[in-house]
């Protein structure tokens, strides 16, 4: 098969199409072709080696993904050959083994993928999804009727989290850099999108609060934003570190005035229980319509190199995947 391989840690241009031999599934293992790959911020960090979780070199970089099982190991039961299914984390590793034609999965590692979600929605589910259903209900606890501030809401993780809050009855609201990305939040479901390059948008997201500010926050880059969302924060109010790209000072009596709650997650630190309730939840909001991944781009595997360097680009809108 065709994979991308990575031999040492460094920019995009480490990323190399070869052939390798195709993997075989052992007992407990499914073996499922891809039709198309996912790519999230994470696997430029884990490309680059400076994310806390460092893979073995050589290796082939990606979680994500959907296809059909093309074979079963022995003892896997709740899987048949031609099943449409998408992925989140392979047998190689957690953000290992997904950019190929081929992925090795646990049989708990692939969940079911409905008819009416295409391949590159499927592939755009896992990082994205589980990230913000994690954020939303099992760090902040979002209950209906409240107000969620997502900051970078038109990319991956924060499409998620507009249509998970949207679906679960929060009030939303947004920010995108660029009008694309406005419009398409709001597509979404969000009753308000604001520019978060503009000087007065935190004062725009306390006026459309009625004063109050927001009872959840969902920050996407804490070293920039994390001490503006505690100035802005309802009494109460819980902030969720998703992404973070350095350090940052913050002045802690804006927290103690709110009692508010700076929470913080990884994927990787989640149990097996706790991702199996987070993919039960997404297979069903993808089956009833509720969660529709949206995809920018499609780029053919080749491009992986290409892919990494859009990823990283200002104005994000929706989600690129590779092509296998």
């Amino acid at each position: 098969m065709k994979a991308i391989r990575v031999y040492e840690f460094g920019g995009p241009d480490v990323m190399k199409l070869e052939n390798v031999p195709d993997p075989k599934p052992v007992a407990g293992q499914v073996l499922v072709r891809l039709h198309a790959v996912g790519i999230n911020p994470v696997d430029t960090y884990v490309r680059a080696g400076t994310y806390t979780i460092k893979p073995t070199l050589p290796f082939t970089p990606g979680s994500d993904g959907a296809g059909v099982i093309e074979a079963i190991g022995d003892g896997v039961k709740q899987w048949k050959r031609g099943d449409r299914v998408y992925i989140f984390t392979t047998a190689s590793g957690i953000r290992e083994g997904a950019y190929a034609q081929f992925a090795l999965c646990t049989a708990s590692q692939v969940h079911s993928l409905a008819d009416n979600a295409t391949f590159p929605q499927g592939a755009a589910i896992g990082v994205p999804y589980s990230t913000a259903y994690r954020a939303l209900f099992q760090k902040a606890q979002a209950v209906h009727g409240e107000t969620v501030f997502i900051h970078g809401a038109s990319g991956g993780v924060g499409i998620a989290a507009v249509q998970l809050a949207v679906a679960h009855g929060l009030r939303v609201i947004g920010t995108a850099s660029t009008e694309r990305g406005q419009e398409l939040v709001k597509q979404q479901g969000a009753q308000h999108v604001l520019d978060h390059h503009a000087p007065d948008y935190l004062e725009k997201l306390t006026t459309l609060t009625d004063g109050r500010g927001p009872e959840v926050i969902l920050e996407m880059l804490a070293n920039v934003n994390l001490g503006k969302d505690l100035a802005v924060l309802a009494p109460h109010g819980r902030v969720v570190i998703i992404g973070n790209r350095g350090t940052i000072e913050i002045n802690p009596r804006a927290a103690m005035q709110r009692d508010a709650t700076i929470l913080s997650m990884m994927l990787p630190n989640a149990s097996d229980t706790v991702l199996a309730s987070i993919h039960a939840a997404l297979v069903a909001g993808l089956a009833t319509g509720s969660l529709k991944p949206v995809i920018s781009q499609e780029l053919p595997l080749k491009d992986a190199p290409r892919a990494h360097e859009l990823l990283m680009q200002p104005g994000a809108y929706g989600k690129i995947v590779l092509i296998p």
